[in-house]
């Protein structure tokens, strides 16, 4: 057993959800594919499962041709019932390695399958735009990652350990029974269809519930989620009972929703108990009057029932996971809203850029969000050389944001061209292209771990005296001394055990430690203190030099040695100059400044 390999590759199934015509229409097609595609060891798991589950179609044989032999009498009647126990012997001691066998083999290959369709979605979620994210609440993606990921699983697993294996004992119970009598097998063909008929009876109401709950699981999670993101502030007011009131309102009607799945599966259960035992009933009151006139063998009543309780009996199971089945295929359909999404990056083909210098041109760009009825960015034009530093000022709203946005390739020119060095940036290949540019947000942005691995996020063995030159740089050993651990300090979630100027030091030193061609500061300092605001600022000056550097302004006074200012309103750049040429002017920033030193 210590031969067992399990670091085989992850597959990728996105094919399944996002392929041709006859691909990815809909769950049970997804679902078709992802069998198919593990086809080999689908076949060896059945042929397992025949060969381990032989003694349960053997022994009612076995059992019956005993007591017709006791029946019979004889002088070798005793070898021939050793003969048979000889037989149920070896067919059920080989039970033992084939059962290994089939459970290894079947194991396997669901784990598999349940990581391939995590690890598809994850991929999936990557690759989406930035836009698409801002669309689909966090909880309601967590929801299909957890919930409907097991269901799938759930659902796998059901299938193969269950529904098909139910499939070949009922094929192989008719089987032997017509071997036997063809007259029993008419019976069995026409009573067992009945349960079948139950299930279509059930079919539309449980998908239709299993949907509506599903759904109300998916709102919950994105208002949980959305409350834990509030919860500074729904306690900064008091609001407390407000939240825990919204979210039992929807709890109640998650619990309404599930009773109502529960309740029809509970009638769905009972029904199918009673009518297979009255099945069963009917099948012993049949074989016992063909016994009776001699058409079968007394001892062949207990292969029959036996048989005909297998039959109903597996019947019944496909039955009872009928539900879990149409949550399964319910589940497939929730997943596949994300993994049909066309709203991509797609980079296959794209140019990688190899010596990047860092020029950004806007030609005559108009941006448009989708859905809006007015352009966000109107007819921009700006040239930007390599090492520049231009700032951005303006109102809310006026379309800075956006332009960075682009500049990033988050969002693409509905009209005009975006250029990188000289080559517009939809030919490029967007990955490649922002391993070359480094952005430093409003809000910093760190996960669960150590100052240092927030720094050295995504990087491999980084070298520790460039390391030490960035912390230098950052001004991040001014606090870091002064912390037990050093670098190796958690920094608790989302940066919670650090000040804004310390989380903001580390994202300047993530940012300085790539060597960005492209540096982007989006508003970097405006929600600092001016003690946190000078130690950024030194760290800022120090990022800038010899670098395309595009800054969004709140505090005017920060941008005093920027190249050039772009001021935007409305969408427009409608001046652009130097600190100096700008106040000169006395325009809209000389109002903007003035505004500023009024707060």
């Amino acid at each position: 057993m210590a031969d067992i390999k399990y670091n085989k590759a992850i597959p990728d199934y996105e094919e399944l959800f996002s392929g041709g015509e006859k691909q990815g229409r809909n769950s049970v097609s997804v679902l078709k594919q992802l069998l198919r595609s593990n086809k080999k060891s689908l076949i060896l798991s059945l042929f397992l499962y025949v060969v381990k589950y032989l003694p349960v179609w053997v022994i009612p044989i076995i059992t019956a041709n005993i007591i017709n032999i006791a029946s019979a009498g004889g002088d070798a009647a005793i070898n021939k019932i050793l003969l048979n126990l000889g037989v149920l012997v070896l067919v059920v001691v080989q039970n033992i390695p084939t059962h290994v066998l089939y459970s290894r083999v079947t194991d396997r290959m669901l784990r598999t399958v349940g990581a391939g369709m995590r690890n598809t979605l994850i991929k999936k979620l990557q690759h989406l735009s930035i836009t698409y994210h801002k669309e689909i609440e966090t909880g309601r993606v967590q929801s299909k990652f957890m919930r409907d990921i097991e269901s799938i699983e759930f659902f796998n697993t059901q299938l193969v350990k269950t529904l098909i294996p139910c499939i070949i004992n009922v094929l192989g119970a008719v089987a032997v029974s017509m071997c036997k009598s063809g007259l029993v097998t008419v019976f069995y063909i026409v009573v067992i269809p009945i349960n079948a008929l139950l299930v279509k009876g059930f079919q539309r109401k449980m998908k239709t519930n299993n949907r509506l709950f599903r759904k109300e699981n998916e709102n919950i999670s994105a208002k949980v989620a959305n409350m834990l993101e509030m919860i500074p502030v729904t306690k900064a007011h008091g609001l407390e009972e407000h939240e825990i009131h919204g979210i039992e309102n929807q709890i109640k009607e998650l619990r309404i929703k599930g009773l109502m799945v529960d309740r029809t599966n509970s009638y769905f259960g009972s029904y199918t108990f009673v009518i297979s035992n009255i099945l069963s009933g009917l099948c012993l009151l049949f074989t016992g009057i063909l016994a009776i006139k001699g058409k079968i063998n007394i001892g062949d009543i207990v292969i029959y029932q036996t048989y005909f309780n297998s039959i109903s009996g597996n019947v019944q199971n496909v039955i009872n996971i009928y539900p879990e089945l149409s949550k399964g295929i319910e589940s497939v359909q929730s997943v596949s809203e994300i993994m049909k999404s066309s709203d991509v990056e797609d980079n296959r083909g794209k140019i990688e850029p190899r010596l990047f210098h860092g020029t950004v041109y806007f030609d005559h760009v108009f941006y448009r969000y989708p859905g809006e009825s007015e352009d966000t960015i109107k007819d921009f034009t700006l040239h930007v050389q390599k090492g520049e530093c231009i700032a951005f000022v303006g109102s809310s709203g006026s379309g800075k944001s956006t332009i960075i946005n682009m500049i990033i390739g988050f969002l693409k020119a509905t009209k005009g061209c975006v250029s990188i060095d000289g080559k517009p940036i939809e030919e490029l290949n967007l990955n490649e292209y922002r391993h070359n540019i480094s952005v430093v947000p409003q809000n910093s942005i760190l996960f669960m771990g150590t100052i240092r691995d927030n720094i050295t996020y995504g990087l491999d063995n980084v070298d520790e005296k460039k390391l030490n030159e960035v912390i230098k740089a950052a001004n991040i050993d001014e606090f870091t001394s002064k912390l037990p651990n050093g670098l190796n300090t958690q920094v608790g979630e989302h940066g919670g055990k650090l000040s804004g100027g310390q989380k903001q030091r580390i994202s300047i030193a993530r940012a300085l430690i790539r060597d960005p061609k492209i540096l982007i500061l989006d508003e970097a300092t405006s929600a600092l203190d001016n003690v946190s605001e000078y130690h950024v600022q030194q760290a800022m000056s120090r990022l800038i030099k010899g670098r395309t550097t595009f800054i969004v302004a709140h505090r005017l006074s920060t941008i005093r040695d920027a190249d050039r200012i772009v001021v935007m309103e409305n969408g427009r750049a409608v001046e652009i100059g130097t600190y100096d040429e700008l106040m000169a002017k006395k325009g809209k920033f000389y109002e903007l400044k003035s505004l500023s030193e009024l707060k």
